[in-house]
């Protein structure tokens, strides 16, 4: 999955401008798979290619799950509230499991499908019309991809990011299923399409994977890469009255990311001094990464707090 470059985060991006983006690539998305479902559902009855039914199949699994992101955006830009105080980000990423288990589930339903037409000796017919649909489905889905690419790296949105997966795999389900029919019909290679099905099938699993891993990684609260976690403490070591960086914790939750980390400073400095210290600090890695809740604690010159036992 796409995210924005290690360094300035979404520049001149707010929540709000996150949130309409989100949305409306949210919305392109279940535009586009409605209109879709439509042709290929026609392209499949035309031509009974078994990889066509397949492509039919996972494109009104998009469907569903471009409305599950829809909503699952929709949530994550509600700001926080009594009952969540840390936003409701977190729902892009639930979201986005959702969404690869449908694609795994879309996936064993075509490999089930395909076996069973390997000793089926009917050749799909029509098949001009099933190349047509799946040249304009390659088509549209293009342009929704490139549309969602921005998206994602303008908001770094984990639910966009995993419908950009589906589509991704549509481009090449589509172009799959225009050299089934092309070896199945015109070259006389019979079985053709139902040995694209289990090669469509076993992609879509694939992906379904590497999606569902960054989803658990930002429900587990994973820290960030080194590359951001450097250029984060590279920001902070830059000004000459902090002495050292101990305790980073970074996570993020949807768009939104969380920092925290402890500064040592002189001993004997004020409270005033230390404030206005840290209040520069804040500044800093707020211009590098921008709408980031950042939480600072000052310790003295070589203090560290004692692990407290569970439960204290």
């Amino acid at each position: 999955m796409s995210t924005v470059p290690a360094g300035r985060e979404a520049a001149g991006s707010t929540p709000l401008d996150r949130a309409i983006l989100t949305r409306r690539a949210a919305l392109a998305s279940v535009a586009s798979a409605t209109i879709l479902v439509g042709l290929k559902g026609f392209a499949a009855r035309a031509t009974g290619s078994v990889a066509m039914l397949g492509s039919l199949a996972d494109t009104g699994l998009d469907l569903l799950s471009s409305l599950v992101t829809l909503y699952a955006v929709w949530l994550a830009a509600q700001p926080a509230d009594d009952d969540h105080r840390f936003g409701h980000g977190k729902a892009e990423a639930i979201a986005a499991l959702m969404q690869t288990l449908v694609i795994l589930g879309s996936a064993v339903a075509i490999a089930w499908r395909a076996v069973a037409e390997f000793g089926n000796l009917a050749i799909p017919h029509r098949a001009g019309v099933g190349v047509g649909v799946s040249l304009a489905a390659v088509a549209l889905t293009l342009a929704l991809v490139a549309y969602q690419r921005h998206v994602v790296r303008r908001t770094r949105s984990i639910a966009i990011g995993t419908d950009r997966v589906h589509y991704e795999s549509d481009l090449l389900l589509n172009l799959g299923v225009v050299v089934a029919l092309a070896l199945d019909v015109w070259a006389g290679l019979h079985g053709a399409d139902a040995v694209f099905g289990v090669v469509i099938a076993a992609y879509l699993a694939w992906g379904a994977v590497t999606a569902a891993k960054a989803a658990i990684d930002m429900l587990m609260d994973k820290e960030w890469p080194d590359d951001r976690r450097r250029i984060l403490l590279d920001v902070v070591a830059r000004h000459p009255r902090v002495d050292g960086v101990h305790d980073l914790r970074t996570r993020s939750s949807g768009t939104c990311d969380f920092i925290q980390f402890h500064v040592w400073l002189d001993p004997d400095m004020s409270v005033a001094a230390a404030h206005a210290i840290v209040d520069e600090v804040e500044a800093d890695v707020a211009a590098t990464f921008p709408e980031a809740e950042i939480l600072i604690h000052v310790d003295p010159l070589g203090h560290y707090d004692r692990p407290q036992a569970l439960g204290a």
